[in-house]
């Protein structure tokens, strides 16, 4: 029997590769001699980072940038391998920090030859900054500019950039003053960092643009279609879980709409409305805008990398999962994904939640056979995150005793 384990990280709790360990073990204390084939995976959040460099053998850089707040902050990113591996449950992949002058060491191919992947979070996200002193109007994605510039330093010529997890709320501005483009007041004073200072922007100097960024390709992996403005925009949808009252969001609503309105004065294509512009506080659009940049669904190419479906050939059963299986899990999040893939294949697939939902039972008409929580009873949150990794190991045993009386097609 083989059977692929293929989950999201439990957000907050277990990462992916984590998660994939515990269900492996649950199932082996049923089926020890099934043949296991454990691939974390994501969507461009959380965790998108070390489960395709694991996957590909890579190399983690990792470097001091400028925090959401303008204080410092350790982030890292990756460099994907060539070494496809068939189990990458280990995180081996080794690092280089920033005062590395040459990357020898690491291995490209036709498939990964100079990508690197980098997460929006890791230097810009929402988990740097106490609950207390969250003000997404002066929050700047600087420091994943940083990352990028330094990638393209090193002769990167493919950058995979995961949207999820931002604590900003400024178009992508931090990210490209950190490329060299200029954002001017009327006096040709460069804008202070944050999205709400976009509303006194008046001139857009692209001149001191650095001309690598023109020579890479830019992939932004990204799990949600929202425009960049309106009442499903950037600022209204996604500001409130980043600290902003009413207030707030309505003036980094206008700021942004100034900000697309200044570019579409450039002559560039205005992509306030195109699906996903308003994806991380706007960066999707900044980057569209201003970069060669093109947005595409983070399962997706999460799903091509680790060569997801060449691993599900001929498998019995795939499982997945999340920290929360809800009606949300259909707009790209991984298991869905997942899902696809194995149904495209004639495979069963069971998810596994850290909690359900009352409305997850949808989720059964596209594709999934069967949903479990592995919260057992009720708990206080913290408790119930501390001890996910045994709980998900008892629903995972659980599961594979179900599985192995079910009676299976002759």
């Amino acid at each position: 029997m083989k059977i692929v384990i293929a989950p999201d990280s439990f957000k907050e709790s277990l990462t992916a590769i984590e998660v994939a360990n515990e269900i492996e073990k649950g199932f082996r204390e049923v089926f020890p001699h099934a043949q296991y084939i454990n691939q974390p995976i994501a969507d461009g959040g959380e965790g998108t980072v070390d489960v395709m460099v694991a996957a590909t053998n890579g190399q983690k850089v990792t470097l001091d940038v400028t925090g959401p707040l303008g204080a410092s902050v350790s982030a890292y990113y990756g460099i994907l391998g060539n070494k496809l591996m068939a189990d990458p449950r280990s995180d081996n992949a080794s690092s280089v920090n920033s005062n590395s002058d040459h990357l020898s060491s690491v291995n490209t191919s036709p498939n990964h030859q100079q990508t690197a992947v980098i997460e929006v979070a890791k230097a810009s996200g929402l988990h740097l900054i106490p609950s207390h002193l969250r003000h997404p109007d002066m929050t700047t994605s600087y420091g994943t500019g940083e990352l990028i510039l330094d990638a393209l330093n090193r002769g990167i010529k493919h950058i995979i950039l995961g949207l999820g997890g931002s604590a900003t709320n400024d178009g992508g501005a931090g990210i490209l003053s950190a490329l060299g483009i200029r954002f001017l007041d009327k006096n040709n004073h460069i804008l202070k960092p944050g999205g709400i200072y976009l509303k006194d922007l008046c001139i857009l100097d692209t001149t001191e643009l650095n001309p690598l960024v023109n020579q890479c390709q830019f992939e932004l992996a990204c799990d949600v279609t929202n425009p960049l403005c309106g009442k499903a925009g950037a600022s209204h949808i996604f500001g409130p879980q980043k600290g902003a009252d009413a207030e707030t969001a309505n003036q980094l609503d206008n700021a942004l709409s100034h900000f697309a309105d200044i570019i579409t004065q450039t002559g560039r294509e205005d992509h306030r409305n195109s699906a996903g512009a308003g994806a991380a506080g706007g960066i999707g659009f900044g980057l569209m805008s201003l970069t060669q940049a093109t947005l595409k669904s983070g399962i997706d190419i999460v799903m091509e990398i680790t060569q997801l479906s060449e691993k599900m050939k001929e498998a019995d059963l795939v499982i997945t999962g999340e920290g929360c299986l809800d009606s949300q899990t259909l707009n790209g999040k991984a298991p869905m994904g997942v899902t696809r893939l194995a149904n495209q294949q004639g495979i069963n697939v069971i998810a596994i939640g850290g909690s359900v939902s009352e409305n997850a039972n949808m989720l059964l008409d596209h594709g999934l056979c069967a949903l479990f929580a592995i919260t057992p009873g009720h708990h206080p949150l913290p408790t119930l995150l501390k001890r996910a990794k045994p709980h998900l190991y008892a629903c995972s045993r659980n599961i594979a005793a179900l599985y192995k009386i079910i009676p299976k097609k002759s």
